[in-house]
């Protein structure tokens, strides 16, 4: 799981690093639409520094009219790792001939190996495609069009409207039914399914974000508003019903992250992760908390929300409590006692009121 949370990572620090707003960007544009193709090579360890042959010494700011005059020779060039110095020029790259290739060209070829044997990051500009080629370790990444990522970005938000729009529905119908404490592990796995797939789709429109650079303010604020009241939804309903488990909401919550697809749509599998098994556990009535729905009473902070939680246990003590009950519970006085109660009959009125809208 860290493996691969530090994969992404990755991969989206060699994406901004190419991205539009970029002075590397600006480079790469140039030598691309100049046909001269070009081997870049972003790092400077000592793998890097031990397969350099030839070349010229030049350690100066990376300017993007600079790397395109450099670009014209025949050699790779070497970029700090940070990509803003200019190292070394027109430099012979030998690296391991025995690591399989399965590029045609020598550019590419060379680039391929080089990233695989350092697992720096190497850009292939193609002469002939007019293509630019991302390598790192075994990674291959080919840098697309502004204007086809950005077409793929809006064709996704999009889809994140219809699919928030759904797990809304959903929310709203979970609420009701938390409310009259008629809720089933069916109903929980459906919230928390449709909760990762919104989430999934926001996570692929932020890698789009991530190419598009200074290209993607505007994505970039559509993603946010729409993101804004259900962001933290799908992991509090996980923290409101994580049930016979020794893992926490988080791990739970992280897990179903890693699943594939195909994992996601199994309800039964989102049940046994949230701790209920057997072979009608879908059916089985569980209680809420309370973390979800008390979380959305203004100016509630999480610590006395838990101070709640902890005294009473289940969400539908919660609401039948006194005003003087919640009076006693650490961080309520009769002012917030009374809010908290106001607060829980307007949620239930809503809900009840969109449930049959």
């Amino acid at each position: 799981m860290k493996e691969a949370a530090d994969q992404e990572q990755l991969f989206l620090k060699n994406l901004s690093l190419v991205a539009p707003g970029t002075h590397l960007y600006e480079a790469l544009e140039n030598v691309l639409r100049a046909r001269t193709g070009g081997l870049i090579v972003v790092g400077d360890s000592p793998d890097i520094m031990g397969m350099v042959n030839g070349g010229f010494k030049i350690d100066a700011e990376m300017h993007p009219s600079a790397l395109y005059e450099l670009a014209k020779m025949d050699g790779a060039i070497v970029l700090s790792s940070d990509a803003k110095r200019i190292l070394y020029a027109n430099v012979q790259l030998t690296p391991d001939h025995m690591i399989p290739s399965f590029e045609t060209g020598t550019r590419h070829r060379t680039a391929e190996r080089v990233a695989k044997q350092t697992n720096q990051l190497v850009i292939a500009i193609s002469q002939r495609r007019n293509v630019i080629t991302m390598y790192w370790g075994n990674n291959k990444y080919v840098v697309r069009d502004v204007s086809v990522i950005l077409a793929k970005a809006n064709q996704a938000l999009s889809t994140l409207d219809k699919y928030k729009s759904v797990m809304q529905q959903s929310l709203i119908n979970l609420s009701a039914l938390e409310f009259e404490n008629f809720v089933t592990v069916f109903d929980v796995a459906t919230v928390i399914q449709r909760s990762q797939m919104v989430v999934r789709i926001a996570h692929e429109i932020e890698r789009y974000i991530v190419q598009l650079g200074s290209e993607g303010r505007l994505v970039k604020m559509q993603l946010e508003e729409s993101m804004t009241d259900i962001a933290d939804e799908g992991l509090l309903v996980a923290k409101d019903y994580c049930g016979d488990t020794e893992k926490s909401p988080e791990e739970i919550w992280n897990e179903i992250v890693s699943w594939d697809s195909e994992d996601l749509l199994n309800l039964p599998l989102i049940g046994r992760a949230l701790g209920y098994s057997g072979s009608s556990s879908l059916e089985q009535a569980v209680t809420p908390k309370g973390f979800r729905i008390l979380n959305k009473i203004p100016r509630l902070p999480m610590p006395v929300i838990e101070n709640l939680v902890d005294k009473f246990h289940f969400f539908p003590d919660i609401c039948d409590a006194s005003i003087e009950e919640l009076d006693d519970v650490e961080g309520i006085g009769e002012v917030r006692a009374k809010a908290i109660q106001e607060g829980l009959r307007r949620i239930r009125e809503q809900v009840l009121l969109d449930r049959h809208l």
